[in-house]
């Protein structure tokens, strides 16, 4: 579909569907994180449709313009940062832009690069993702009043945490896996926090602080793999 996708969709807010008419371009490389934001998009009557590097979000972006656009910091081929600032100057502009990290204290720079709000990770109460958007869109895209705000948080489905798993045990298992260890760190940190994994978050950690102390992290690194080919096996389940 060419043109401005939000100008096509005529389909109107409702209390129980109040993102009813908007599409949502949701900027991630996790296959879990984005199923948790389609089953947030489907409960609030949102359409989504996902891009997993800054090179498929630009892609997209040359055929339509979302209504929003969700877009996570670390990705495997640079920073959402770049993407939100590119996103703030176009014109017409998308009517909310919003970064996503796992780490809380990147608020001030997704603000700093142009976007209208933040939302930590994990994304996955309905109340929160609705209000993030809603609070940046236009009257005339406001639902009818008054609105209950639902206390509801989606569960994605655990397949797409063994597909995230997946990736990074390829990338582990490379014959230097040092070199791609920053991007894999952020991944895996956010992958182990949007599955409520605390052990893969100190395996994640240890890693990350034998780096930060100029040690070599190989048995670190070592220990994760195999806690990751343990969850692998275990099809995601902690």
């Amino acid at each position: 579909m060419d043109g401005t996708e939000s100008l096509l969709v005529t389909r109107a807010p409702t209390a129980q569907r109040p993102l009813m008419g908007l599409t949502v371009l949701l900027v991630e490389d996790s296959r879990f994180a984005s199923e948790a934001v389609r089953l947030l998009c489907l409960r609030s009557g949102a359409r989504i449709r996902r891009a997993d590097s800054l090179h498929t979000a630009q892609r997209h972006l040359a055929v339509y313009r979302p209504s929003v656009a969700l877009v996570d910091l670390g990705l495997p081929d640079g920073s959402g940062l770049d993407l939100i600032g590119t996103l703030a100057r176009m014109a017409p502009r998308i009517q909310v832009i919003i970064g996503t990290s796992g780490d809380e204290t990147a608020r001030d720079a997704v603000i700093r690069a142009g976007a209208d709000g933040f939302l930590a990770k994990p994304i996955d109460n309905l109340a929160a993702f609705q209000t993030a958007i809603l609070q940046h869109l236009p009257s005339d895209r406001q639902p009818p009043s008054p609105r209950t705000l639902p206390d509801e948080r989606v569960e994605p489905d655990r397949i797409a945490l063994r597909d995230d798993l997946s990736q990074v045990a390829q990338l582990l298992g490379q014959p230097d896996p040092t070199r791609t260890l920053p991007y894999v760190m952020q991944f895996l940190g956010d992958v182990a926090r949007n599955g409520k994994d605390a052990d893969l978050s100190r395996a994640v950690r240890a890693v990350e602080t034998s780096r930060n102390r100029s040690q070599n992290p190989r048995a670190h690194i070592m220990a994760l793999s195999q806690l990751v080919q343990q969850r692998i096996a275990a099809g995601g389940l902690i």
